[in-house]
């Protein structure tokens, strides 16, 4: 049976991904899952938070919002205070791509990461931790360039996606229709390895047996190998 887009069960969304999409920032990557964007920016910065002061090891620290018009009734900007759910995606962000940096090679430096949803479609945190994967490598490259680092620290690549049980189906990559609607829903990151860094996984209607969960990460798991593929085959061309 097809959903409302005419995908599979097990099919991502259509993903384009745009590299040096802001040329004022050395990592500047446009994500597009299906109809969700997100501008993911990073940047390499000298000197790490005062607690890292010393150690010889860098850090990588990310931020996450929404745009005013990334929905379809407008949402406030994030000025005077960090919701729960904002706070919650930003530190998702960084855990994950934390992963992907050696920080010993990456010395008393720090990567800043931030992610702007342009629109909202379902699976916003996922698509910025694939998309600014990327957006790291490119700042790193650039910082190699600049002799700003001596050796890559960028070690392994990471990519997420979200799966969920809509009307009893196992789905890959919810839109938000399918978000809204879905019993189950669950959030998978993971190295290019199989590590899983993060899984997320509520039962927001109903709870969720053994079996609808393997299910659940066996799609997920399939689904971030693809991802993996696709920011391999993007980072093979030529600027």
């Amino acid at each position: 049976m097809s959903r409302a887009d005419g995908r599979k069960a097990q099919e991502l969304r259509p993903v384009k991904i745009v590299r040096h999409f802001n040329r004022n920032t050395p990592g500047s990557v446009l994500i597009a899952t299906g109809e969700t964007k997100v501008l993911c920016t990073a940047v390499l910065q000298a000197g790490v938070p005062k607690w890292r002061e010393g150690s010889g090891l860098g850090w990588l620290t990310a931020e996450y919002d929404m745009l005013p018009g990334s929905t379809t009734t407008r949402r406030p900007r994030n000025r005077q205070q960090i919701d729960g759910r904002t706070q919650e995606i930003q530190r998702l962000i960084g855990r994950a791509l934390r992963q992907a940096v050696d920080f010993a090679r990456l010395g008393e430096n720090t990567i800043q990461v931030d992610c702007d949803v342009l629109q909202a479609d379902g699976g916003t945190r996922t698509a910025s931790i694939t998309g600014a994967y990327i957006a790291v490598v490119d700042a790193v490259q650039s910082a190699l360039q600049k002799k700003m680092l001596a050796r890559n620290c960028v070690i392994t690549a990471v990519a997420a996606v979200s799966a969920g049980v809509v009307e009893g189906r196992a789905l890959l990559d919810l839109d938000y229709r399918e978000d809204v609607a879905a019993e189950v829903d669950m959030n998978l990151a993971t190295t290019a390895e199989g590590g899983i860094i993060d899984i997320q996984a509520t039962g927001e209607k109903s709870t969720c047996s053994r079996q609808q969960l393997e299910r659940l990460i066996k799609l997920a798991t399939a689904g971030v190998r693809q991802l993996l593929r696709i920011q391999a085959q993007v980072l093979r061309r030529r600027k």
